[in-house]
């Protein structure tokens, strides 16, 4: 499934990263599935899957020569999502800078998300 606008995009070091772990994979991988779930201290953290294709209802986003497949049930939470990679000291880790996140917990595991409005999301696209 394509949407008029994309859901999501990539910075070229989260592109870049992608190409590794895909390329250094023990079978053809089509792409990453990325979704979110309920847990962790703050209600849900974001999940990411090795993907061999797309599954039923998937927005299907090409960035940076990679292609990501989100979850639909993801989307109205990950709607103007940049996927970045960052290695610091002390880490090496994807992070979502997403403008529905309300909140984090401490640990960085857990997110509080806001779905978009999906109505203020047709008049933009109108």
């Amino acid at each position: 499934m394509s949407s008029v606008f994309k859901v999501m995009s990539l910075t070229q070091a989260a592109a870049d990263r992608i190409k590794a772990i895909i390329a250094d994979a023990e079978r053809p991988i089509a792409g990453l599935r990325v979704g979110v779930k309920n847990g962790g201290c703050a209600g849900m953290s974001y999940t990411m899957e090795y993907a061999d294709g797309p599954m039923p209802g998937e927005d299907t986003i090409e960035d940076r020569g990679v292609t990501v497949f989100i979850d639909p049930k993801a989307v109205l939470f990950l709607l103007g999502t940049e996927m970045d990679f960052q290695t610091t000291k002390l880490a090496s880790q994807f992070v979502f800078n997403n403008p529905n996140q309300t909140s984090a917990c401490g640990c960085g595991e857990s997110v509080a998300i806001t779905p978009a409005n999906p109505d203020a999301l047709r008049a933009a696209v109108a």
